[in-house]
């Protein structure tokens, strides 16, 4: 289990409580239909709802935020449903040698997305995509500008409660957007619980929950934004596809992963910045060392999944990046990807990513600065619990990478 000690005692009538009844009827009268899937996804629903009352402590405004983006992931799942049933020629939709990039979360995943994002051979989920995935875009490109509005409001709006969101996370509506929303449609996605504190749920989602039903939707939604349009292979970006590798090689047994690795030192101490950001426009909890031991045992589970994956027989699935040498030769990093991928990069592309990063330097939209002491967190316990990961991908100290590239 996850740590949830000396958490604050909860005062009776203090907390706003969710209700998922009341989440997922209110979902089905927008779209107006009942869901046919509420078996499958309902009690994945009920058990986050039932972490988050535990010990998320929602003020009223985080209490507003969740319930309407959790009816939001239904009413986008019932709207894809909708879709299917009336075209289930959908269905035929190939998803080829779809790319799954990940890697512990902050460890250069977002900055790997943006480089595959300059070649227009490789498809990516929009933000404006992943915040209304109907009507397919091709089939309506009317709607496409709406939408593209809409998320760019959505954004500012996260901006605004959350100052500290574009120097912490890149976003924007016509950018590449993770996999998360895709995922929470189903609440089937990790990454929860880096805005709410919900320990119990996570715990739920990788030891109990079968995450088959979550990545078949997942693909299901890759169908629909593709249908109508010219093909191209996906690309698609998310820490938290760690926990699930063996899964998405059942749904696509020609899928590619490109793991990125960096100092997990670093990525842990980075994560506990983030969650305790992202955290603080919804809960009244600002207890920094319960982020510190919670994301502690995150990365912990992360590993633990790329390590079996790397000890399976799918482990030629993957390429391993070093996050430091994307640093200091992107181009010719992305290169060799491309090889590894049994591609070609265009000398086109290589000048289009030395664009990118010029364009877009470190801290170029705010400094994010975090230390593990800030999380109640020892650098040499981390190192110590985490030595199995660091040793076999050979992975060096933040200070020795970095001084290596200042040389």
């Amino acid at each position: 289990m996850l740590d949830t000690a000396n958490e604050p005692a909860r005062e009776a009538g203090r907390d706003l409580l969710l209700n998922s009844d009341a989440i997922q009827a209110d979902a089905e009268a927008i779209v107006g239909m009942a869901d046919p899937d509420k078996a499958l996804f309902k009690p994945n629903l009920d058990r986050l709802v039932k972490s988050v009352n535990a010990t998320a402590r929602l003020s009223p405004q985080g209490y507003a935020i969740t319930h309407a983006e959790l009816v939001d992931a239904i009413v986008n799942r019932l709207e894809s449903r909708r879709w299917l049933d009336r075209h289930p020629e959908i269905a035929e939709q190939s998803i080829v040698e779809p790319i799954f990039m990940t890697g512990l979360p902050r460890s250069g995943t977002t900055y790997f997305q943006n480089l595959f994002n300059v070649d227009p051979a490789f498809r990516q989920i929009r933000a404006w995509e992943a915040s209304r995935i109907c009507p397919p875009p091709a089939v309506d490109p009317t709607s496409a500008h709406k939408r593209f509005e809409a998320t760019r409001r959505e954004i500012a709006q996260r901006v605004k409660l959350n100052p500290e969101y574009n120097a912490i996370h890149l976003s924007d509506a016509d950018g590449p957007e993770e996999c998360h929303p895709l995922l929470t449609q189903t609440f089937g996605a990790a990454g929860y619980h880096n805005y709410l504190n919900v320990p119990d749920y996570f715990d739920y989602l990788t030891s109990a929950l079968n995450l088959e039903e979550t990545y078949r939707n997942h693909r299901q939604q890759l169908q629909l934004l593709q249908w109508g349009a010219a093909p191209k292979r996906w690309a698609l970006k998310y820490p938290n596809h760690l926990v699930a590798m063996d899964v998405i090689m059942a749904i696509h047994p020609d899928a590619r992963f490109i793991v990125t690795h960096r100092d997990p030192r670093q990525t842990l101490a980075s994560l506990c910045r983030l969650t305790h950001s992202f955290r603080a426009p919804r809960s009244e909890d600002r207890d920094a060392l319960l982020v510190g031991r919670q994301m502690r045992t995150f990365v912990r589970r992360h590993l633990d999944g790329l390590m079996a994956f790397a000890a399976s027989s799918h482990a030629g699935r993957a390429i391993h990046v070093d996050y430091y040498y994307s640093l200091e030769q992107p181009a010719e990093m992305m290169a060799g990807v491309y090889r590894d991928l049994n591609m070609e990069m265009a000398p086109a592309v290589a000048h289009d990513i030395r664009g990118w990063v010029r364009r877009n330097p470190k801290n170029k939209r705010g400094a994010n600065d975090y230390m593990l002491s800030d999380y109640g967190l020892d650098a040499d316990e981390i190192a110590e619990e985490y030595a199995d990961y660091i040793t076999a991908f050979d992975i060096p100290s933040e200070s020795k990478a970095l001084a290596r590239l200042s040389v």
